[in-house]
């Protein structure tokens, strides 16, 4: 670091430090001065003096969670032995609360959960490194399971529950987990895969009793009997794991093929809770309405994080319930939300109700949330703060929005833009493949010109590090070299943004092969897969279509079908029960064959183009129609009430 650098770098730590008594007009004035002497671009001083302050905040932040990690790192703590100082502080405070049986545990009674099933992963002779694959709905036992396995070093793989038949089967057989744990809810799925896990597989299953007939006949044991019986006290173990070693595996879509075992290792759970609370202005004494899914980071880092890292309470709903989403705020006091984007366009979408108008949410975290959106969802719930973010649960270029600057989901510094080094690279827009320039360097975005998001690898530092999948593949395909300088390497988001003249960031596309929809990432090879296997083999292209005013993606599925009558009900039957809500298809289209190229990959840019509009008489298009279960032929006039938003997607 040269002098001028490392005089700026005091500057704004001082500044940071200071920030929140210095009026703000001697903080625009060291702005000023500060731009003066390092760049001398009127322009950039103008900018400058706007952002300063965003900047020491955000600078503030980082410091403070960067300070704690490395104290943690010197510890050697684990989050098992940073939530036992939380239980030691508040033993009978609230932790989590069971939406819906209004089931309260305690910090203590969730720390004594965590114990026993520490002793019943002992007794059953796993050790540390061995993975545990939990199947099921939101509900507190599944924290009590990751949490406790993690006191002995065992790593949990949490599924998503939307999953079915062979992405279960590749999700459990990624993660090498020898034991499943499922919901007596996921019973039936279980089922339709039982015959095709490993033949040593453990299986065990949790919730309401079961015979002892079907579980000798399935080779299936009852957790809750098994767990009733286990000690509550701490367990005779010394863990051996550190703050870097992992902790558990989120799945992701990533952006080909099959979900993904994301590598989540604990100080990376300490970070991405850390800056939700500080960025934030969360306080210990708040009550969080949780109701995304435990798969989820946004849900089990974000959410409980809070809970487990600083003594907040959270609310955990089984699943999002629009009609009772306020409701269920005003019964439990709750003071922040989370939600993805489409959580608050549901809610907008919603009829006035009167406990809308009598909560106590000051603040909603989460990301997704469009600008229309955003604004008349402040306006009409009266929520003080919105805490937009951006970043997927492996990234290294988590980006916060510390300001509440409307629909942008965070910024870079235009005064310190390598304190915190991302950077958005041009990308070839037929290919996706980044843009070099003569050096072989990637060519950095102009302000206004959408670009890829990356972030500069630096696995000695936790804040930079990328942890990467379990599928060593996988995680080189994320991973560029010669980004920011000759011999580096950076992290790939796969997504592509756009940022202002201010540093603002703004989320525009999901490139490669997958969409989001419904808070969901989609792989559309992975849809294609399965429609392909369904139609007998049939040429399949799957891919996104834009909505006007609805959130993410809608799933659009170009189908080579020549001569016969396709069954249309038939297929959407199928299709329900083969893909997850938020994967199936809401368009097809019909039509004599797929366009490939010459080496038979799918090309979808022309039909992504023309999207969903009635097409020429060989192609045929139609919409589900989710309330009446079926598809139906896409006329002018139906296409013009979707456009015009008069259709319930």
């Amino acid at each position: 670091m040269n002098l001028m650098s490392g005089v700026t770098l005091l500057l704004c730590v001082i500044g940071a430090v200071r920030l929140l008594s210095l009026p703000v007009l001697c903080s625009l004035m060291a702005g000023l001065g500060l731009c003066v002497v390092w760049r001398g671009s009127w322009r950039f001083i103008y900018v400058a003096v706007c952002t300063i302050r965003r900047d020491l905040m955000c600078l503030y932040v980082i410091l403070r969670v960067r300070i704690s990690i490395y104290r943690n790192l010197r510890n050697r703590s684990t989050i098992p032995a940073l939530f036992a100082q939380m239980v030691r502080k508040h033993p009978d405070k609230p932790a989590l609360i069971y939406e819906a049986t209004g089931e309260v545990w305690t910090f203590r009674e969730l720390q004594e959960r965590c114990h026993a099933v520490a002793h019943w992963a002992l007794a059953q002779g796993w050790t540390e490194g061995d993975v545990v694959a939990l199947y099921m709905e939101s509900q507190p036992v599944v924290v009590a399971l990751w949490l406790g396995l993690a006191m002995i070093g065992v790593e949990a793989a949490l599924l998503n529950h939307n999953l079915r038949q062979q992405s279960l089967l590749h999700c459990v057989s990624v993660s090498r987990a020898r034991v499943m744990v499922f919901g007596v809810e996921m019973r039936e799925a279980v089922a339709e895969v039982r015959d095709s896990l490993q033949p040593d597989m453990l299986l065990f299953i949790s919730g309401e009793q079961v015979g002892e007939e079907e579980l000798c006949s399935h080779r299936v044991q009852s957790l809750d009997a098994l767990l009733d019986r286990s000690p509550n006290h701490p367990p005779n173990h010394t863990l051996r794991k550190e703050f870097n070693d992992r902790l558990f595996y989120i799945y992701t879509s990533g952006t080909t093929g099959m979900p993904k075992a994301a590598i989540v290792v604990h100080s990376r759970y300490f970070r991405i809770a850390s800056f939700g609370f500080h960025s934030f202005g969360l306080r210990h004494d708040d009550i969080i309405y949780n109701c995304l899914p435990l798969y989820h980071s946004a849900g089990t880092i974000m959410g409980v994080g809070q809970c487990l890292l600083f003594g907040v309470t959270v609310v955990v709903r089984r699943k999002f319930s629009a009609s009772r989403f306020w409701d269920d705020c005003v019964k439990h006091n709750c003071s922040v939300i989370l939600y993805i984007g489409e959580i608050c366009r549901y809610l907008l979408a919603q009829p006035v109700r009167s406990s809308e108008a009598h909560h106590r949410v000051r603040v909603a975290v989460g990301n997704g949330l469009r600008p229309s959106v955003w604004e008349e969802f402040v306006r009409r719930f009266r929520v003080q703060r919105v805490g937009e973010f951006y970043g997927a649960t492996e990234c290294n270029c988590s980006l916060i929005n510390i300001d509440g600057k409307v629909g942008a989901c965070g910024f870079s510094s235009c005064i310190l833009p390598s304190f915190y080094p991302i950077r958005l690279v041009r990308v070839k827009e037929e290919s996706g493949e980044l843009f070099r320039d003569s050096q072989g360097l990637c060519v950095p975005c102009l302000p206004g010109v959408p670009g890829m998001l990356v972030g500069r690898i630096n696995l000695t530092d936790p804040l930079r590090r990328f942890d990467g999948y379990v599928d060593q593949d996988s995680t080189n395909k994320k991973i560029a070299h010669n980004v920011f300088k000759m011999g580096d390497s950076a992290y790939v988001s796969g997504d592509v943004l756009v940022m202002d003249e201010y540093g603002y960031m703004y989320f525009r596309d999901r490139s490669g092969d997958t969409f989001r929809w419904r808070g969901e990432n989609v792989s559309t090879t992975e849809v294609e897969g399965v429609l392909s296997g369904l139609l007998g083999h049939a040429d399949v292209a799957v891919y996104g279509v834009s909505v006007p005013g609805v959130e993410g993606k809608a799933g659009m599925a170009a189908i080579s079908h020549t001569g016969g009558q396709f069954d249309l009900d038939a297929f959407q039957l199928a299709v329900q029960n083969a893909l997850p809500s938020y994967a199936r298809p809401i368009f097809l289209r019909l039509m004599p064959s797929v366009d490939t190229t010459g080496t038979f990959k799918i090309q979808k840019m022309r039909l992504q183009r023309e999207g969903y509009k009635p097409a020429e008489a060989s192609d045929k298009v139609y919409f589900l129609n989710s309330r009446a279960g079926r598809y139906e032929a896409v006329t002018e006039e139906l296409y013009d009430d979707v456009i015009e938003g008069r259709v319930c997607l």
